[in-house]
Parts: structure tokens; sequence; C-alpha cells
């Protein structure tokens, strides 16, 4: 079993990108786990953002496996506090399956995403810069394995 995730666009930014591969590394504790990044659009101004989400869509879909569970970051999915998300990584991984999760674009996903999608997970209210979400998200994952395996990194 291995976990993705998989985003739209190169993490550029420095300080984002040390920290996605600090979390990485530590998660490679625990789990096969890659990040792939899928090329931003070329031209993308010139298209409209239903076109953008079209062609995303389906360099995302292109990306996914027949048999890979898709979760989807975004802001309209289920908030979880750090323990139940624990718990929905447990569920996850006793699937069995390959596990893709899933960050979009400036736009967000076409509507052939979200139906290939197997749920929705939102990590906030708040909105963040999609880089920023990857570091985020990266360090939730190693937290949820440390608590599955009740390791002392969280704290209740």
């Amino acid at each position: 079993m291995k976990i993705c995730l998989l985003t739209v666009g190169k993490t550029d930014t420095g300080w984002v990108r040390e920290g996605l591969e600090t979390y990485t590394s530590r998660l490679g504790r625990y789990v096969k786990f890659s990040v792939k990044e899928i090329p931003e659009l070329k031209n993308a101004s010139s298209l409209s953002k239903a076109q953008v989400k079209d062609k995303e869509g389906s360099l995302i879909l292109a990306s996914i496996g027949p048999k890979d569970m898709v979760i989807l970051l975004d802001e309209h999915g289920k908030e979880y506090t750090s323990v139940e998300f624990a718990k929905e990584v447990e569920r996850f991984t006793a699937s069995g399956k390959n596990i893709v999760f899933v960050i979009g674009g400036a736009y967000g996903f076409s509507d052939e995403v979200y139906n290939r999608s197997d749920g929705k997970v939102s990590l906030s209210k708040m909105t963040f810069p999609h880089q920023m979400v990857r570091t985020v998200f990266t360090e939730q994952l190693y937290r949820a394995f440390t608590i599955i395996k009740g390791e002392p990194y969280h704290h209740e």
C-alpha cells in the first residue's frame, strides 16, 4: 500500500518545499509516501475557469490508477480533529488500496474529478495558499501515523 499526494503545480516556495521534504522524510518510517506534481497549464490566463478545471481534471485523472482510493482536499470536505483524521487514515489504509490525496488548482476540481473521488477532506474553513496546504497536509498525515502508533508527537 502506498500513499501519494497529487498536486497541481510545482512547490517552488523554499520554506514550503523544506517543510514538505521534512514531513515526507518522516512519513517514510510508516508508509511508502510520495508527492507527484502535475505541471501547471501553459497559457492558463487565456482559458475560462471551467476550461482550466477541465484540463487540470484530465491530468489529475490520468495520474490516478483505476483501483486507487481518491481523497480530495477540498474546502467542502469533512473537517476532522487530528485524532479523528488518524482514525480515517487507519480506515483508509485498512482497505489495502493505494491512496491518492489530491490538491487541485486555484479553481478547484472538475465534475469528473469529484465523481471519481472516494471522499473529501477539509483542513480548515479558512483558505490557504495551495503550496502551503501541501506542507500542512503532510504534517497532519505524519501526525496521524504517530497517533496510530501511539507515539508521543501529538499532545491532547
